[in-house]
């Protein structure tokens, strides 16, 4: 049985400082929370330290010092063995998700609940390897976290309805708008939102202008910023993968990655992340 989460200063785990966990690491400590951040190497420690310096920089009117003081880079996840909440951040890969589950399940206190930052796979497998399986919990943030308001929460078949709600205040301490969505490919956002950019990504495969295609649904539909751009903002690789997820997990043909994002991922061509996607970066 889980308790109400948390007070402030109790403690969070996040494992992965990449893009997406170093951003909840910082939203989470700017709440008052100790955070443990764990990934593999120094250097991906000491990139996602930097993120979150620069990060807390542009924001300006914030208590930079004590927040940086309640986060704690390690890479030993033992040292991470005290908190009353887990957050995965590691890649979208349900293998790898679960092989952590297991560690996790047998690493905290009974009474902690473990949560995945998937885009849209299962949060039911991951809890399936635990024997925690009701504490288990999706809190899917949005890119950049420290900016983007909402927060989806994940409902798997197994979540009890106390974590539900702990999620939830949760969210809310972190200054987050919260939503509930069932454990389907894609929840909610993802689910309509991806297979927009997907059909952009079919345009440019057919010749169209990347900025027209943008331009022409910032001023059509008044999107605040185009397809392709979010694209590479958010990832090509992360894109295609939660289409792979939506393909595979519907088995239906409109969730069919367009090729020409597979060609992309395999050229390296990934985003902003790493300076070319469908547009250069500096």
């Amino acid at each position: 049985m889980s308790r109400p989460l948390l007070q402030q200063c109790d403690e969070v785990l996040v494992i992965g400082c990449g893009l997406m966990g170093a951003g909840i690491a910082q939203v989470v400590a700017q709440a008052g929370f100790n955070v443990i951040v764990v990934d593999r190497t120094e250097e991906d420690l000491i990139r996602g330290k930097d993120q979150i310096e620069k990060a807390l920089t542009k924001q300006g009117n914030v208590d930079q010092e004590n927040i940086k003081k309640r986060i704690t880079f390690t890479t030993r996840i033992i040292d991470g063995k005290n908190a009353n909440l887990a957050i995965e951040a590691i890649p979208e890969k349900i293998d790898l998700k679960k092989e952590l589950f297991v560690t996790l399940d047998k690493l905290l206190k009974p009474e902690a609940i473990i949560a995945s930052n998937t885009s849209s796979l299962s949060i039911s497998a991951m809890s399936s390897v635990t024997k925690r399986p009701e504490q288990v919990i999706g809190l899917h943030f949005f890119s950049p976290v420290p900016i983007m308001q909402l927060l989806e929460i994940v409902v798997s078949i197994n979540t009890s309805k106390d974590v539900v709600e702990s999620a939830k205040a949760f969210g809310e301490k972190l200054g987050k708008k919260t939503i509930i969505a069932k454990d389907y490919p894609g929840f909610i956002v993802n689910r309509v939102l991806v297979p927009m950019l997907n059909e952009a990504a079919f345009l440019v495969m057919e010749g169209n202008d990347p900025y027209e295609i943008d331009r022409g649904m910032m001023l059509g539909a008044n999107h605040p910023i185009g397809p392709l751009k979010l694209t590479d903002m958010v990832g090509v690789d992360v894109v295609l993968y939660t289409l792979q997820s939506l393909y595979e997990g519907f088995d239906d043909s409109k969730y069919r990655p367009c090729p020409l994002l597979k060609r992309m991922v395999e050229a390296g061509h990934l985003g902003k992340k790493n300076g070319k996607g469908f547009y250069e970066y500096k």
